[in-house]
């Protein structure tokens, strides 16, 4: 990489990685601060990397604390007018926003594709997942609104605001790079709050391509801010006096950290974790449908999201057939460059990834388990970062392929005796994102969603994903906080609760 020239991003990104593929030109994308695309105050960078073919097609800069701090600066100035503007205002440039997301579709998803290494289905549901949140956040004078009450004593009326609090920064992880930042930023804006965006190092592209249509649609100076970096920007943004809240989504032990140390300087804080998702097949379930469903949830976006399953437990006579249904979807399952239509499974994120995943499989067999679908050998004609899908049965508790998250491409099969046995062994697990449930009985379900304890339950659903007006987050080792990400929630992280009691006294010589 010596030989290359870098150049440094500009907005027109798709002609920029375009010329990163083909000339060996390399880019270096730039924060976002007041309203103004500026070079990092980092003098050192990371490839961004194209997982399929191993291939460098930009540069991140890590960033530093005087990048914080100059973001934290225009964003604390801009607070001054942006939370005087009515919220019927605000929301304007999010209506905006929302056509010129629309119009830019198909770019941004090809661009994700390109960066993290999903299948352009996959990438296209990213993108539309943060739509959803665009609109969502456009109902904001409604969603805004608070309460009144006259006469709660005699002559006194009683009334509560929401109120803005000033900064709210996010730090968001790789394996969705278009949709999670808008799980935060457009609900805080439209709240009348001033935002800093930290995206992941390894895929930053997509958002810079946001940023530049967020500045199309009219966002005034200082409003939204992007700083890219590494630790030091994460540990400037949760130490900052002048930042006001938090949202992170990442490993669990990066969002302890980041909990603990923002908290401490007296920051609202929504931390979300890692998982271990736990996919539960009563006898009674449509086998054809749960297992198509299942293989989805645990191989979609190569195993690299948060709501994938993991751990699939076959309820008595159920587990034979799951057991070979999953297998021929293993040895089906097309694994390919995510550009190319034919692919339905892409690479992981990296190298380092890549080896994890087959360290953790080689445990499963070291402690006993069987590999019936060994995905380790990836596939030979592709230089990147690509795991086929691995089955593992006999599957045991104290397994470390059953107690830690994998976030690849691997289903871990077990055979239960019954219902109560799988929710006992669900919900001994340190973690709590989510479940599911393949069956056909009513009592079976009501029953799961009463007792299992992780926060996202799914029946018959391999990805019970909320909607965006609805709250999304876990329990446990999975979330760590008090207040969840979008729908309702949302507006009480975003917001303070000012409430006026009032009494006026009677002037009868005006009357």
């Amino acid at each position: 990489m010596s030989q290359k020239k870098a150049v440094t991003m500009t907005p027109k990104l798709e002609d920029k990685l375009t010329e990163g593929e083909n000339n060996g030109r390399v880019i270096v994308t730039k924060n976002y601060i007041n309203g103004k695309w500026v070079e990092s105050s980092g003098k050192d960078t990371v490839n961004i990397i194209n997982p399929a073919y191993n291939k460098v097609i930009a540069k991140c800069p890590l960033g530093t604390k005087k990048d914080v701090d100059d973001a934290v600066k225009a964003a604390k100035e801009a607070f001054k007018t942006w939370r005087e503007t009515p919220v019927i205002d605000r929301v304007q440039i999010l209506f905006k926003l929302k056509t010129l997301l629309e119009d830019n579709f198909e770019e941004i998803a090809k661009i994700c594709t390109q960066e993290n290494g999903k299948i352009l289905a996959e990438a296209r549901g990213d993108v539309r997942r943060g739509i959803q949140m665009v609109e969502t956040a456009c109902g904001m004078p409604t969603l805004l609104m608070g309460k009144g009450l006259e006469d709660i004593a005699s002559g006194i009326d009683c009334i509560a605001m929401r109120r803005p609090l000033g900064v709210f920064a996010c730090i968001t992880p790789f394996n969705f790079p278009p949709m999670v930042p808008f799980w935060f930023w457009p609900f805080a804006v439209a709240c009348g709050n001033t935002f800093i965006l930290k995206p992941s190092e390894r895929v930053p592209l997509s958002q810079v391509k946001i940023l530049e249509l967020v500045e199309k649609a009219g966002m005034p100076k200082g409003v939204l801010n992007m700083v890219h970096g590494s630790k030091e920007i994460v540990n400037a943004l949760c130490t900052h006096k002048d930042i006001k809240g938090i949202s992170f989504v990442g490993s669990t032990p990066v969002a302890k950290h980041v909990y603990k140390t923002a908290t401490e300087t007296g920051k609202r804080v929504q931390a979300l974790g890692g998982a271990k998702n736990f996919m539960v097949v009563l006898p009674d379930a449509v086998m054809d449908q749960a297992i198509r469903t299942i293989f989805e949830s645990c191989t979609g976006c190569a195993g690299q999201r948060c709501l994938a399953g993991s751990v699939v437990l076959g309820v008595g006579k159920a587990y034979t057939e799951l057991k070979e249904g999953i297998v021929k979807k293993a040895k089906e399952a097309t694994i390919g460059d995510g550009l190319d239509p034919k692919s339905n499974i892409g690479p992981v994120i990296s190298k380092e990834a890549k080896e994890r995943i087959i360290s953790l499989i080689q445990s499963a067999e070291d402690e006993g388990a069987k590999i019936l679908v060994d995905g380790r050998k990836g596939v030979d004609n592709l230089p990147g970062y690509f795991l086929k899908p691995t089955v593992i049965s006999g599957v045991t508790k104290d397994m470390k392929v059953a107690k830690e998250e994998i976030f690849g491409p691997v289903i871990c099969l077990s055979e239960v005796d019954n219902l109560n046995t799988a929710i006992e062994w669900l919900n001994s697990t340190s973690y709590g994102n989510t479940t599911s449930l393949f069956t056909t009985s009513g009592a079976a379900a009501r029953k799961f969603c009463y007792e299992a304890d992780p926060s996202m339950i799914g029946i018959n659903i391999g990805v019970p994903a909320p909607m965006s007006f609805f709250s999304f987050g876990g329990s446990k080792e999975s979330f760590f906080g008090d207040v969840k990400v979008h729908g309702q929630a949302c507006i009480d992280f975003f917001t303070d609760t000012k409430v006026a009691i009032q009494r006026w006294y009677k002037e009868s010589s005006i009357w």
